[in-house]
């Protein structure tokens, strides 16, 4: 007895209207003039709007302000690529709270509308930034007391070698009374041993930074490619070119960890911050100069002013785009600390919608 053969599709039409009211997923239908054409319920429950006030305003109303630029450049790379995938943005529910969406999207050019699915990732968002907060608080903080400790240390160092210098001064056998010619000798050797214990907790904490940091012999080509693997899908997505030359300077003695956050953080940028309707193209290449490792970084982005920035590129929370919204103001500065704990060097070249060039400069291995 055979097996029944499954129906086609094409002798068989589903009706796919229950896949999209029932759907707890945003899910919508926008013509190019920018406005909704069809929602799901869904939409309606995530943003608290009625189905006429949907309809009515266009799509950008509901947008987070200062999210409509960066979705209007995706919007037009859509229309051209027809397809856009892992975007981000925030729209704003009724009630003037943040909705935190990623979407799908698809561009049918004959029909000049979107088709497009979102998720509520509001509640991972919230999650993520509480996180980030938390992480930059203890970074900071651990970082004042490191610096604390140094300076406290540091400025022990010369009250107590004045008192040592003075005690070497006293002449103990000119002194008659021999309780005082006591307290005097006991004082010295109290001073001493402070001067000790600070020198000695100071070498120690400076031993265990360096400690801390595992440093390898590391080839740029390798550590780049494994990097580029954990964002393929994001570079794939924007068309990103990627050129690069190690040839003179293949490797570098580094730590794997930081380097990969260092072309993590810079690659990112480059995307996050190219032109609108410009794939960003990059270029990555080392060298020898001075018997030392550079590494170039450039892209073809905006770019940076950097007068109107004052010094400010590698602080902490820092800005330097009107459309960087979803920017924490952190990725720079973690390059900068990466390169300066082990003794390097980073500086930047920049002019705005002419790109952005970081120098790298790495320190010699001892």
């Amino acid at each position: 007895m055979s097996n029944p053969q499954p129906q086609s599709t094409d002798t068989k039409r589903y009706n796919l209207e229950f896949f999209f009211e029932l759907s707890p997923d945003f899910m919508c239908i926008a013509g190019y003039d920018g406005y909704f054409k069809k929602i799901n319920a869904a939409v309606i429950d995530i943003l608290g709007y009625t189905e006429q006030e949907l309809f009515e305003k266009p799509i950008i109303d509901f947008i987070h302000p200062e999210d409509r630029e960066l979705t209007r450049a995706k919007r037009n790379m859509l229309f051209e690529s027809s397809i856009l995938t892992q975007f981000e943005n925030r729209y704003l529910h009724k009630n003037g709270s943040i909705v935190w969406l990623q979407w799908s999207s698809i561009a049918i050019k004959t029909e000049e509308l979107v088709y497009a699915i979102a998720k509520n990732i509001t509640a991972k968002k919230t999650i993520e930034l509480q996180r980030d907060s938390l992480l930059q608080n203890l970074s900071e903080v651990n970082r004042e007391l490191k610096v604390f400790n140094y300076n406290t240390s540091h400025d022990l160092r010369s009250p107590l070698s004045n008192l040592i210098a003075l005690h070497q001064l006293i002449d103990s056998k000119k002194i008659e009374d021999a309780e005082l010619a006591e307290y005097i000798e006991l004082l010295k050797m109290a001073t001493e041993n402070l001067n000790q214990i600070i020198c000695t907790t100071m070498d120690e904490w400076i031993r265990r930074d360096k400690d801390s940091i595992k440093i390898k012999k590391i080839y740029f080509d390798e550590a780049l490619k494994q990097t580029c693997a954990s964002i393929q899908q994001l570079l794939n997505q924007d068309d990103v070119t990627l050129q690069t030359d190690f040839d003179e300077a293949p490797f570098v003695f580094f730590s794997p960890e930081y380097l990969h956050s260092i072309f993590l953080n810079l690659i990112t940028n480059s995307v996050k911050y190219a032109k609108p309707n410009l794939p960003a193209v990059i270029t990555i290449r080392s060298k020898i100069e001075k018997d030392k490792i550079v590494l170039i970084y450039a892209d073809n982005g905006k770019g940076i002013d950097l007068k109107q920035a004052e010094g400010r590129i590698f602080k902490l929370h820092q800005r330097f785009q009107e459309s960087s919204s979803n920017s924490k103001g952190i990725g720079l500065y973690l390059i900068h600390n990466h390169i300066n704990s082990l003794g390097g060097t980073i500086s930047v070249q920049s002019e705005p919608d002419l790109g952005t060039t970081f120098i790298i400069e790495f320190k010699n291995p001892s």
